[in-house]
């Protein structure tokens, strides 16, 4: 077979879709500019953002430049098994939504910290701050490297003067705009990426003989037995069981707690409005994974039909396009990955300036005014920034092994807190604190990543934090409760009155109290039974 790799036919469109896009976000970020006078629209746009709005906002946030390259990558290596990829990260916005979202949206938070600093006070905040912006450092470090990579091929640029110009353009534009200007970019973007994922698409399965190309679920339908023929493994199930189970603690549980997710339910003009946001998100996200799908799809038949061989996998959309489609059309392609990272660097850092700007200025100086307050949170979001571009010139290995990994660890320290702290009163802050550190840091070590002799599990599963994850999740979990009730009957740190008050107001009884409401052992029991059925089968050789 011969090797395959992306060359844009005209850099010169490239150079002018680009320049387009920018010309979007900047004029967008300037009128966002305007409107924003006060923390509650730096951080979460005034509590103004409507349903459609969010879905596409929301949409944008979760996909990344990974929907464009890595994702589509996996689904050219994994072939079919990679649906139950997607399947558990597409449910963490209406799980999100659904376990602890609206309840949030009540107490008006910008950040899910904001609720751990008043649940459980402000040592815990400081212990979740400190996990979630290590995690948005992570994510926000693997989309700046992208671009840096995608610039890089695009404009035939060294990759660290495509990293400076990119970087550069793509902060300047975020910190200008705050939450409002991210919240409107991001549906912009997630309009260009469905287009640019599946009007090419639907062209390129037409050329290759599919009925269905004009929707792009349909696309291959008919094609299956043409499939089989010329890759007859492509549907196989290659795992076992427990490869698809661990999925749930890695890609469930974690990314319900990325805070640039939660932010985007938070900004909704109501509750209603959190609820239907979701839907819009279900379908929009949809749309481009479905594209998705069918590009990976279409890139082994691609590989199986023609003899050419795609050397890189992260640029198979690409190189259909370029091989199927006008130079225009590829260049709008490129255009919409750029945008994907774009819109994904805009949640980063806007969680970054949340939890730092308002989270833990909130704690260290209450007294700040608004104004000042709002100050440091532009130099937060640019300090943020700034930090992701130094560090993707040599990037550590630790930081962008896998952006996947970090879903473990959040999983792993923040969800628990989280959940168990909206649904649960008897939740204790001590508890909650010894559960995050002591759990994190065994994820960490049994990681590939850290210390090479003591791993748990091998090859994808370890790099993807899937085999630590099936440990330390359940762990988490269950330490968290046992420390909890023992905690309360030695009368340390008990939740008080306040505390459980709260709960009853943010699930939206008001002031009709029962202390008997979230107040059970039974549920608590019982997932401490299955949390260690988990950890024992995750104990097993993989």
């Amino acid at each position: 077979m011969e090797a395959t790799e992306f060359v844009l036919p005209n850099v010169w469109l490239g150079i002018l879709v680009v320049l387009a896009l920018f010309g979007v976000f900047y004029y967008v970020g300037w009128w966002a500019a305007k409107k924003t006078t006060s923390e509650e629209d730096l951080y979460a746009a005034g509590f103004a953002i409507g349903p459609v709005t969010n879905g596409l906002a929301m949409g944008a946030t979760w996909a990344s430049l990974a929907t464009f390259m890595g994702v589509i990558a996996l689904i050219y290596k994994l072939q079919a098994p990679f649906v139950y990829l997607w399947i558990q990260w597409a449910l963490s916005i209406p799980l999100l939504t659904l376990l602890y979202g609206t309840c949030l949206r009540r107490m008006k938070a910008y950040t899910p910290a904001s609720f751990i600093k008043v649940r459980y006070g402000n040592e815990a905040a400081y212990v979740i701050i400190a996990w979630l912006c290590l995690s948005m450092v992570m994510y926000a470090l693997g989309q700046m490297i992208g671009l840096g990579m995608a610039f890089e091929v695009l404009f035939n640029l060294p990759y660290n003067y495509a990293l400076i110009i990119v970087g550069i353009a793509t902060v300047g534009f975020i910190t200008i705009g705050g939450m409002y200007g991210a919240s409107y970019n991001a549906a912009f973007q997630m309009i260009v990426m469905i287009i640019a994922m599946v009007v090419p698409m639907g062209a390129i399965m037409k050329f290759m003989g599919s009925s269905g190309w004009w929707f792009p679920p349909l696309a291959y339908g008919d094609m299956t037995a043409a499939m089989l023929e010329q890759v007859p493994t492509f549907f196989d199930m290659k795992y076992d069981y427990r490869w698809y189970f661990a999925l749930i603690p890695a890609f469930t549980m974690g990314p319900i707690a990325l805070p640039h997710l939660a932010m985007r339910v938070f900004t909704s003009s109501s509750v209603k409005t959190a609820r239907w946001s979701v839907v819009w998100f279900i379908l929009f996200l949809g749309l481009l994974f479905a594209g998705a799908y069918t590009a990976g799809f279409a890139g082994n038949y691609f590989t199986a039909t023609t003899g050419n061989e795609i050397a890189k996998a992260d640029q198979t959309i690409l190189i259909l396009n370029v091989f199927y489609n006008p130079a225009i059309v590829a260049a709008f392609v490129v255009g919409g990955a750029i945008a994907a990272g774009m819109s994904t660097i805009n949640g980063n850092l806007m969680a970054i300036a949340g939890l730092v700007g308002g989270d833990l200025l909130g704690i260290i100086a209450p007294q700040m005014p608004g104004k000042k307050k709002m100050r440091w949170g532009y130099v937060a979001l640019a300090i943020g920034g700034v930090a992701c571009i130094l560090l993707a010139f040599k990037p550590p290995k630790f930081l962008v092994t896998s952006i996947l990994w970090a879903f473990g660890l959040l999983a792993t320290t923040a969800s628990p807190g989280i959940l168990l702290g909206v649904w649960w009163k008897q939740a204790n802050k001590v508890a909650m604190i010894v559960s995050s550190v002591v759990c994190g840091v065994i994820y960490i070590v049994i990681s590939p990543h850290v210390l090479s002799g003591i791993v748990v599990g091998k090859g994808l599963v370890a790099a993807l934090g899937m085999s630590e994850a099936m440990l330390t999740v359940p762990l988490s979990f269950a330490s968290f409760i046992i420390l909890s009730l023992l905690f309360n009957k030695m009368e340390v740190s008990a939740p008080t009155i306040e505390d459980k008050k709260m709960i009853d107001r943010i699930h939206g009884w008001g002031s009709d109290y029962d202390e008997k409401r979230y107040n059970g052992v039974s549920m608590p029991a019982v997932l401490v039974i299955l949390s260690i059925i988990i950890f024992i089968w995750g104990l097993q050789p993989w």
